[in-house]
């Protein structure tokens, strides 16, 4: 049996309602398939309204370390990539992603 070395996490935010996917959606949604021994994100699933924006999205976050970088690093790699009307709630999911995942590494690996 195969080993598994990823955990995922995921997290909503509201979205504008005067944005053409936060009138679909209403809330995103942003789930990190994480390497827990490397820190590395090694898929992303998020909802945003067309394939294009989510691919564009996961190739941001694909392959980010978290373990060796900080998550400003990220956080601002979005800001200067990702210009869509969804940008600020990508970054508050993204933060609360994140903090889930730093909790539950101290929980189960006390760092």
């Amino acid at each position: 049996m195969k080993e598994i070395k990823t955990v995922y996490f995921i997290s909503y935010a509201k979205l504008p309602s005067n944005i053409s996917v936060g009138a679909v959606l209403e809330y995103i949604g942003l789930g990190l398939y994480i390497n827990y021994e490397t820190g590395v994100i090694e898929d992303v699933a998020i909802t945003l309204l067309t394939d294009e924006a989510k691919l564009y999205a996961k190739d941001l976050m694909v392959g980010f370390n978290l373990h060796d970088r900080k998550l400003q690093e990220l956080i601002d790699r979005v800001e200067f990539h990702y210009h869509g009307m969804s940008q600020k709630a990508i970054i508050v999911v993204l933060k609360a992603v994140y903090e889930k995942y730093m909790n539950w590494k101290k929980e189960h690996f006390a760092i």
